[in-house]
Order: C-alpha cells, then sequence, then structure tokens
C-alpha cells in the first residue's frame, strides 16, 4: 500500500500578518495543491488523505471552495478528507457546500466509521469542534483482520512534552492501542514522527505543505507513505511540495565587521522573491557599520517578498573605556579591568567577546 499523507491546507487563510504579501502567500496555498496532485501521480499513490484543516475556517468563499474541488477532481486516485478543529463537521458549515460543489470521488469523511480502501481499511476521526479534551481516536477498535489497518485524525499529542495547547488531545500509544499500522495525524505545522513500540513510527504529522509563518522549523513538506502488509513497518518518505520559505534570521553582531558579512550573506540568498525574511539584530553596532545599517531596511525590501528588521536590542560600541568607571566598585568592576587588559590582544577574541557581552549588559541588553 502507497499513499500520501498531507494536512493542515488552510486554504482561506488571511495572512494579514504579511501585509502586502497576503495575497502571493494565500495563492501559494492553492499552487501547493497542484503539486500534491503531481507527487501523486508520478509516484503511483493509491491514495491521498488530508487529515483535518484543509480550510481556515467556514468563512471561506463559495468559489474557492469550488476551486479547492475542481483540483482535487484532477487527482488520479481517490481522496479521503476529514474535518478538522479550524472547519470542523457542522450543519451549514464549509463541508455543506463541499458536499454541493465537489466530485463524488473525492470522500469527505465525517463518521466515525471504517471504510475499505485498496488493500486493507481506514479509520476515519473527523471533529465536530472546535476545542475538545477528548482523544478523536479512541472509537478505533483494537483488533486484527489481517489486512492493513491505517486512521486519519487531528489533534495534540496527550504529552507533558507537547509544544503548544493540548486539544483533541491524541495518546501516544493510540496506534499500538489499536492495531494500527499507521496513523495519519493534521494540526502540527511541521513534520513530527512519532516512534513506538520496537522503534516503529506508525504515528506521524506531515506538517503543512506550505508554511503559515516564521519559526515552522520543518513545514512545506508532504509524506509518502509505504506498508508492505499488516504489521510491517511502514516506510515514511518526506516530499517537498512548499514554494515559499520563510527565512527567520537572528544574528548577533559581536565585532566590527559583522554586519558588512551579514548584508553579504542576505544578498547572497537564492529565490529572495519568494522568501520572507525576518532579521533581528543583537549585539554591538559600531562606529564604523553605523551606515551600513541604515541600508538594511531598503536591501531586505527590495529583495524579498516580505521583511520584518528589528534591531532595537543593538546597543552603541563604546567610544572609550569610561563605562568601565561607571560600573558599580567590586567584582564587576574588577572582571571588566581584567578584561579590558586580556582584550588588547587582538587574539584573545573570547576576552573581546565578554568585554563586549558586558558592556551590553551594563547598557541594559542581555548577556
Amino acid at each position: 500500500m502507497r499513499f500520501v499523507h498531507t494536512a493542515d491546507w488552510q486554504i482561506g487563510m488571511k495572512a494579514a500578518h504579511v501585509g502586502k504579501a497576503a495575497e502571493r502567500v494565500r495563492s501559494a496555498r492553492i499552487e501547493t495543491i497542484r503539486r500534491i496532485q503531481h507527487l501523486a501521480r508520478e509516484s503511483s499513490a493509491e491514495f491521498v488523505l488530508v487529515a483535518g484543516d484543509t480550510f481556515e475556517d467556514h468563512g471561506v468563499s463559495r468559489k474557492l471552495v469550488g476551486q479547492v474541488g475542481d483540483l482535487l477532481a484532477g487527482f488520479d486516485c481517490p481522496v479521503y478528507v476529514i474535518p478538522g478543529n479550524h472547519d470542523p463537521w457542522t450543519q451549514g458549515g464549509v463541508w455543506d457546500q463541499a458536499r454541493d460543489l465537489w466530485s463524488k470521488r473525492i470522500q469527505i469523511l465525517v463518521e466515525r466509521s471504517p471504510i475499505q480502501i485498496p488493500g486493507g481499511w481506514l479509520y476515519p476521526c473527523p471533529l465536530t469542534q472546535r476545542w475538545s479534551d477528548q482523544d478523536p481516536t479512541k472509537w478505533i477498535p483494537a483488533e486484527s483482520a489481517g489486512c492493513i489497518r491505517i486512521a486519519v485524525a487531528h489533534g495534540s499529542l496527550q504529552s507533558p512534552l507537547w509544544e503548544g495547547q493540548q486539544n483533541h488531545p491524541i495518546a501516544l500509544d493510540a496506534a499500538q492501542r489499536s492495531e494500527l499500522d499507521y496513523l495519519a495525524l493534521g494540526d502540527w505545522h511541521s513534520v513530527k514522527e512519532i516512534p513506538g513500540r520496537g522503534g516503529a513510527v506508525r504515528m506521524a504529522y506531515s506538517g503543512t505543505p506550505e508554511p503559515t509563518n516564521f519559526g515552522e522549523a520543518d513545514s512545506g513538506y508532504v509524506l509518502l507513505v509505504d506498508i508492505e502488509a499488516h504489521g510491517a513497518r511502514p516506510h515514511i518518505e518526506k516530499r517537498k511540495t512548499g514554494e515559499l520559505e520563510w527565512w527567520n534570521l537572528d544574528e548577533e553582531i559581536r565585532e566590527a565587521g559583522d554586519l558588512e558579512r551579514l548584508i553579504k550573506t542576505v544578498k547572497q540568498r537564492r529565490n529572495s522573491c519568494t522568501t520572507l525574511i525576518k532579521l533581528q539584530l543583537t549585539g554591538v553596532l559600531f562606529t564604523a557599520d553605523a551606515g551600513l545599517l541604515e541600508e538594511v531596511p531598503d536591501l531586505l525590501s527590495e529583495r524579498f517578498l516580505y521583511c520584518q528588521f528589528d534591531d532595537s536590542a543593538l546597543v552603541p560600541a563604546p567610544e572609550d573605556d569610561s563605562w568601565i568607571n561607571n560600573l558599580p566598585d567590586g567584582s564587576i568592576r574588577e572582571a571588566a579591568e581584567r578584561l579590558k587588559r586580556s582584550a588588547h590582544d587582538e587574539k584573545n577574541i573570547v576576552a573581546r567577546r565578554a568585554l563586549l557581552d558586558l558592556y551590553r549588559f551594563a547598557n541594559g541588553g542581555v548577556a
């Protein structure tokens, strides 16, 4: 059995957080569906699972719902879709429109009832509300019919280490508990594999196929899953589908010339027209670099699809040593004096950096 696992398309997201680039971000999500379609075709996938949050909410336009349906109808294999917490199954919601507009080949699964698929059984876990403290996979029976058993669900992991609020919490042993060969998950926007008994991965988040924000460390993929037989270890392969790059760049300026090197790195970035950048500078601004700093905002706005720039954490470099005399008497000032003497040796990088850290701290920064 071979299939594509995807989730969290968030079609219709406003993307207001990126200003004028919002329309480009929204259209990229539509184009990503075409890339998933191409991947399913070239990999001879037997079906595609969409594990919730196909839409951002129930407020998407009927025209957009129809556009998504037209794209899904172009897949060569069956597509199984469940409602997530952004687009839960409710009367009068987006799924009523989809049922009216979409081809019957696209299976919108709104009941917690097993369905037969090529080579096995699928256990859908659609959501019917935005928030819940119940495990949506708990209904799946523990039984073995000798054929491949997979499930598709949407929710957070039921774990104290989970990064974020637990909503529709799914047990870490859900696949093992229900004797599933694979549990396709949606909700988390980065790829995340959850090892089970014997180290086999039978639960995974595919992440969003097109990133939605900065900080999504491993997003922009779908998962191509192969399972030879019931009980066999799944083979899971990440496939790139995202077009836009969200570049989160935190840089500390420690020495004269660091800013110039950073600007050179930014200028060498490939595909800048499809990159959104968030640049945050910390550290010390040297007098020689002040003119370069003024160039950075224009450079970013000219080269990139969208930019955020924050230099508020920079402090001016000391012009003399008078700041040391302003430190409190005692160990702090003595440490600064020792570091200053050591920093005269240009090869003593550790002392020079420690002195700058102390200077930043004395000026209200974080060392």
